[in-house]
């Protein structure tokens, strides 16, 4: 994923919203949103690697992963962050943490966003890693930090916070046209990670659309205080048109 916001907590009746996209290469082969057959985990699946960007379990569990960018630390040997996900969706919290604290820097830069309704999770492994709580709120991650105030994320955040003031009942719907946001920053605002800059300003929109690279997916998760649960996938390709359109409601077991 290359854009995520998330409310945790700030809505009365709905503890956990997130919306999100996932850019990637549309050479990379990768399956919509379905039930996975080994688990009760309901994700996409990266075809090459096996892992997720973003997932929910049927217990109520959520988990999704950015890449950090900073092209000069990749390592081509590195396991896969889609790895993690699936981890996050596997363990409590506790055991998580755990994992990366032990594990966190074998992987290229990464954020990893994992919990529940009940509490929620931020780690990196930029320097010294970090992993902590989150307060109730509304966090953006793209790929710099949590809350790194690209142009794109503090749009998407914005929005998401209006929203979540402003109406009393939310929906996919409502969400989707965050993640559809086109706007280019002027480059004075484009951030720099260490590429080209015409790359900067093709990746600077929320939603990115070009023949090599672009957005693949963008979802929709909203878990109400009664735990029914809307799991809502829309995929693209590379002209930017939506090939699947997959949304899931299902109950937190337990």
């Amino acid at each position: 994923m290359c854009l995520l916001v998330l409310a945790f907590k700030a809505h009365p009746d709905y503890p956990l919203v997130l919306i999100g996209n996932r850019d990637e290469f549309h050479q990379r082969p990768a399956l919509p949103a379905h039930w996975w057959n080994t688990r009760r985990l309901l994700a996409g699946r990266d075809q090459t690697a096996g892992g997720t960007w973003l997932g929910v379990t049927d217990s109520g569990r959520l988990a999704t992963v950015t890449n950090y960018r900073d092209p000069e630390s990749k390592r081509d040997n590195a396991p896969s962050r889609g790895q993690l996900v699936v981890e996050a969706l596997g363990r409590d919290n506790e055991s998580m943490a755990e994992m990366l604290v032990r594990t966190g820097s074998d992987y290229n830069g990464f954020n990893l966003l994992w919990g529940s309704r009940d509490g929620m999770r931020y780690a990196h492994n930029q320097g010294k890693a970090v992993i902590r709580s989150l307060e109730p709120g509304t966090y953006g991650l793209s790929n710099g930090l949590l809350n790194t105030p690209w142009p794109k994320l503090v749009r998407a955040r914005t929005a998401l916070s209006e929203i979540i003031v402003r109406h009393g009942k939310l929906s996919s719907k409502l969400l989707f046209p965050i993640l559809e946001d086109r706007q280019v920053p002027p480059d004075h605002a484009l951030p720099d990670t260490g590429i080209d800059r015409n790359w900067e300003r093709l990746l600077s929109t929320a939603f990115i659309r070009s023949s090599q690279y672009g957005t693949r997916a963008s979802t929709v998760v909203i878990v109400d205080r009664d735990g029914l649960t809307t799991f809502h996938e829309r995929t693209f390709d590379a002209d930017g048109l939506m090939c699947t359109d997959r949304a899931y409601r299902f109950q937190i077991a337990g």
